[in-house]
């Protein structure tokens, strides 16, 4: 049943870039006018450039897991079967 989540994941996953990418950029709107410095932009400085990288970056990753999550609990909703980890392994 784990391996019919495989496809699901792999939708919720792309659903998840999309929608980091439209919150990337209303977040960014709060914080600056202008679009956001590339690493090889010129006139950026570096705190420009490493605060966009780490807005980004964070947005990113929250949102992906928010996405992940709520994908993963609607199939255990669905199938009652969780398709991860039951348990955070011990080191």
């Amino acid at each position: 049943m784990k391996l019919l989540y495989k496809p699901f994941g792999i939708i919720i996953g792309i659903a998840a870039g999309m929608l980091a990418r439209q919150v990337f950029d209303q977040v960014w709107g709060h914080i600056d006018d202008r679009e956001p410095p590339k690493a090889t932009t010129l006139e950026a400085s570096w705190g420009q450039v490493l605060g966009a990288a780490a807005v980004q970056g964070a947005t990113f990753s929250v949102t992906k897991a928010l996405v992940n999550r709520s994908g993963a609990k609607g199939f255990a909703w669905l199938t009652g079967i969780w398709p991860g980890e039951k348990r955070p392994e011990l080191e």
